[in-house]
């Protein structure tokens, strides 16, 4: 008998209006192996798989070629979605239906949404709630003028425009929700925004946070009040209070019965060690209850959590623990793939003109008003300039992930159509990709640190206290510290300001603080690494009382940013040179124990923005201890300045020779002459420099100044490595004025923060045990590095405190080349 081949239909999918049906059978069985014909895409794990993969590549692409232009990632991610989406290549549906069926649509939503209610809980983490509730006086103002302007204005375009709309349309009743949208700012974009821009700690970056974070104050209550409203319509009077009531009595039990809960908990957790993994699973699991919650009383899922974050401690140990288990996952995959998904919902062929110019008027105006409402106050209250005002104003009306996640809660509650939903992710896009590249033209932190007046140790008059800012990461920098302090000799004449900034990186909160210790007082009882810290700089100032003023402060910024807080203190206290730690620490046995990168680009950034002169220490050997040098009984602490020509060299030299005062350190000047060039202008100003040095330290025996003749750069780098284990610290310029000497060995500089012979002397093949210490002196406005200004005339030099012609008596000069050494007393 003869059967006819049956047809089996696995799914099947009906359009119905602005719905899609779909039917699957959940009792067949689906080929979706490739080696039996089969098709891996019916599978939900590869469709799924694969879809991540498209977005993101896409994405990547698309970022890299809209960064020269100036755009965020947000634009981008967007624009990924886009891509596949019906306003492109699923506008035919062919991409759609293999790519993005309605059937995997409920999957990679579902785990988008997931992902983004861990990501908001993660970003409320990191928000201080006491900036929300107690924010400055000028954050306060800006907050309340941008939430009620721009609001009132939002609501009279959309009251103006909306006679404009045809009354079969629904843009006439949505046009006020597209419209009030406008008035949110919120924290997670503008977070995100700076951080992205490296202007989270700038003085613009953090009054644009605390106004945020109370906008956002304002915005999250009438946001609850609306949704309440909306989620029970149609039921009377009752029901939207009750929805009310509920929301207020989530929000108490977590304030007052989740918190207290967990710090019980964390104050009960060892401080020692770190949280349990029970504990923070415990949290994750509260999350997700609070979450159901939330959607149980008729509020969005993500209100309870975002609550919670912030009653969760920030910083550590809580916050950080938190943040470090999330933060990848959900600011690299969930985060960009929740973007992604609004741009695939949208469909530009739905857009009409009418309804295009309408709401592009009205987030116009609503912008517009915005703006004015930043600009106002911050130019009265604090007479801030009409450019950073202005500037303040465009990072206010940044629109981001929350302004995509209402439209988005809209569209699926059918408030919003297909045009409107479309109109108001373009109109995400479009501000924007104005605003941000607008920020990047008109503001560059940089600006406020650019030096106008001289701040070098070279032009310092001799009488003038040294003020020094220091770097610490952690104990492992202050004995180092402390011990180039020691050697800067303080003295009545010329005392040493000592401004003190611990280095903290943020992590687990989102706010940067820079904290003024108290400069007076016992002690701190505390065993945190960074009251270690200020009390062994307070022990210094002690054993140095009347010569020596330490001021500490805590910076808690990503590194990246880092240097905006070691600038604005270096203007704020007028520092002459800013002393940095090496990015890599030595072990006992002298390799390499730690290298962070972090600190690399950060050390590179303060090069580039520093108002004065800057120093990396490279601490390997004879400066790690536990006391300092002076304690420890040495007769000398040998001191070497190699000295090629430049203005960096010259700053080496005035650092050097002022070390040489103290009677516990003698000074080796080491100058290498190119054999031949023995005439050239610039050697005779680099000879009056140095003579002009000598003279001042006439009769300090311990001022030796040795000038080495070599041919080329190979002799340079045998004489240099031929004498580092003589000296217990080197002081190095980072650049050189051109010689050939040191053209042919940048080809093997791997640090270029330290410049030629600094890397050379850095270099973990060169078995030494000195320290190093490179110096940069102070680049002026041009951002080019300042030459020193050494004239023809002896009268114009530097130093003016030994006559001329008084004979030098005691300080030694040695000339050398490769086969002879005539050494003369002068």
């Amino acid at each position: 008998m003869k059967t006819e081949p049956s047809i089996v239909i696995h799914e099947m999918t009906m359009v119905m209006a602005n719905m899609s049906l779909v039917c699957h059978d959940p009792r067949s069985k689906i080929n979706k192996l490739i080696w039996y014909h089969g098709n891996p895409l019916k599978s939900p794990t590869a469709l799924l798989l694969l879809q991540l993969s498209a977005i993101s590549l896409v994405s990547q692409l698309i970022d890299v070629g809209l960064k020269p232009l100036g755009q965020s990632s947000i634009v981008s991610q967007i624009f990924s979605g886009m891509v596949f989406g019906p306003s492109l290549l699923g506008h035919k549906g062919l991409v759609t239906s293999k790519l993005f069926p309605t059937r995997g649509a409920m999957l990679i939503e579902t785990m988008a949404t997931f992902g983004l209610m861990f990501f908001l809980f993660g970003v409320s983490v990191r928000m201080d709630l006491t900036s929300m509730v107690r924010p400055g006086k000028q954050a306060m103002t800006i907050g309340f003028s941008v939430f009620f302007f721009t609001t009132l204005t939002a609501g009279l375009s959309a009251f103006f425009f909306a006679r404009y709309v045809a009354k079969e349309t629904s843009l006439k009743e949505s046009l006020f929700l597209i419209a009030e949208s406008q008035t949110l700012t919120g924290f997670p974009v503008i977070a995100c925004l700076l951080t992205e821009l490296n202007m989270l700690n700038t003085n613009i970056g953090r009054l644009a946070l605390s106004s945020a974070m109370f906008c956002d104050l304002l915005g999250i209550s009438l946001t609850a009040v609306a949704l309440a409203v909306m989620g029970n319509k149609g039921g009377g009077t009752l029901r939207p209070a009750m929805a009310i009531l509920s929301s207020v009595a989530l929000v108490v039990g977590i304030v007052f019965i989740v918190k207290p809960a967990i710090l019980w908990a964390l104050n009960r957790a060892p401080k020692d060690k770190p949280l349990s993994e029970t504990f923070i699973r415990s949290i994750f699991l509260l999350v997700l209850v609070i979450g159901l919650l939330s959607e149980t009383i008729g509020q969005h899922y993500v209100f309870g959590p975002l609550v919670l974050g912030l009653v969760v401690p920030d910083g550590a140990p809580l916050g950080v623990a938190l943040i470090s288990k999330t933060e990848a996952l959900t600011s690299l995959v969930f985060y960009p793939t929740y973007l992604s998904i609004s741009g695939l919902r949208t469909n530009i062929f739905k857009v009409g003109a009418q309804a295009s110019w309408i709401v592009s008027s009205v987030v116009i105006l609503s912008c517009t008003a915005k703006l004015a409402a930043v600009m106002a106050p911050a130019m009265y209250g604090d007479y801030m300039p009409v450019r950073e005002a202005f500037v303040l104003g465009l990072i206010m009306n940044a629109k981001g992930i929350v302004e995509l996640n209402l439209y988005n809660l809209w569209k699926e509650s059918k408030v919003l159509s297909d045009e409107e939903f479309a109109l108001s992710v373009l109109s995400v896009i479009v501000v924007t990709a104005i605003v941000t590249p607008l920020i990047k033209y008109l503001y560059d932190p940089s600006w406020q640190y650019t030096a106008i007046k001289r701040s070098t140790i070279q032009h310092a008059k001799r009488e003038a206290d040294l003020r020094i800012l220091v770097g610490i990461h952690n104990d492992d920098n202050v004995p180092a510290i402390v011990n180039l302090l020691e050697v800067s000799h303080a003295s009545e004449e010329s005392k040493i300001a000592v401004i003190a900034i611990v280095l903290v990186e943020l992590v687990g909160r989102a706010t940067p603080v820079l904290v003024a210790h108290q400069p007076y007082g016992s002690l701190q009882t505390s065993t945190t690494s960074t009251s270690q810290i200020i009390n062994a700089l307070r022990q210094y100032e002690d054993q140095n009382e009347g010569f020596v003023a330490v001021q500490s402060f805590t910076s808690i910024s990503p590194y990246v940013t880092m240097h905006n807080d070691i600038c604005r203190v270096g203007v704020d206290k007028r520092a002459t040179i800013v002393i940095v730690p090496f990015h890599k620490q030595w072990a006992i046995d002298g390799s390499i124990g730690s290298v962070n990168r972090a600190i690399q680009g950060m050390n590179i950034n303060i090069l580039d923005s520093a108002p004065c002169s800057v120093g990396i220490l490279v601490d390997r050997g004879i400066l790690r201890g536990s006391m300092p040098f002076a304690s420890t009984g040495r007769p000398l602490y040998h001191v070497a300045v190699i000295y090629i020509g430049g203005a960096d060299d010259a700053e080496s030299l005035a650092y050097g020779a002022r070390m040489a005062q103290s009677e516990s350190v003698d000074l080796t000047v080491v100058r290498f002459l190119l054999f031949g060039a023995e005439n050239t202008k610039e050697r005779k100003l680099e000879t009056d420099l140095i003579d002009e040095y000598r003279q001042a330290n006439a009769g300090n025996e311990r001022f030796v100044v040795v000038e080495e003749v070599v041919r080329d750069g190979l002799a340079l780098s045998a004489s240099i490595k031929e004498m580092v284990d003589c000296f217990d610290l080197i002081l190095v310029g980072r650049n050189h004025q051109p010689s050939p000497l040191i053209t042919a060995l940048g080809e093997w500089c791997e640090c270029p923060e330290l410049g030629i012979i600094g890397d050379m002397l850095a270099s973990p093949d060169l078995r030494c045990t000195s320290s190093v210490l490179v110096i940069q002196q102070q680049r002026m406005g041009t951002g080019k590095l300042m030459q020193h200004s050494i004239g023809t005339d002896r009268n114009q030099l530097l130093i003016h405190d030994v006559p001329l012609d008084e004979p030098e008596r005691g300080s030694w000069r040695i000339t050398m080349d490769r086969s002879s050494i005539d050494r003369t007393v002068v």
